[in-house]
């Protein structure tokens, strides 16, 4: 249920949300609670973290068509209440690429040759 409405909440915020504030915003997670009541719904914008604050308002004004066209589109009578969160998972993981871009690892040291006396065994 909680990937057909993050399906649902995709398509709409992608085809037939209008607000120029939505534009670009993923939804990447939805969770439910075990009574459907609620619906935590994970956004982001790669790369326009910055726009953060315009973004969730422009959620937040969304919200109740939004919740009415999952109702409808699942057919449920009583649609879970969406809260909007920033999903702050797809940032930290660009910082901790970005450390391992810049980490310095020295390459091994060159393997010491050792005097083998396995090699007299042969004559």
């Amino acid at each position: 249920m909680s990937g057909r409405i993050r399906d649902i909440l995709s398509a709409l915020l992608m085809r037939e949300v209008n607000d120029p504030r939505l534009e670009g915003v993923t939804v990447t997670s939805v969770k439910l609670d075990p009574e459907l009541m609620f619906a935590t719904v994970m956004v982001n914008a790669l790369g326009d973290e910055e726009r953060r604050d315009e973004i969730m308002a422009g959620l937040k004004r969304a919200k109740g068509f939004l919740r009415r066209e999952v109702a409808s589109r699942v057919r449920l009578r009583n649609a879970p209440e969406l809260l909007f969160r920033w999903d702050e998972g797809l940032e930290r993981a660009e910082r901790v690429n970005r450390l391992f871009d810049k980490l310095v690892i020295p390459p091994p040291p060159p393997k010491e040759e050792t005097d083998d006396d396995d090699d007299d065994l042969l004559d």
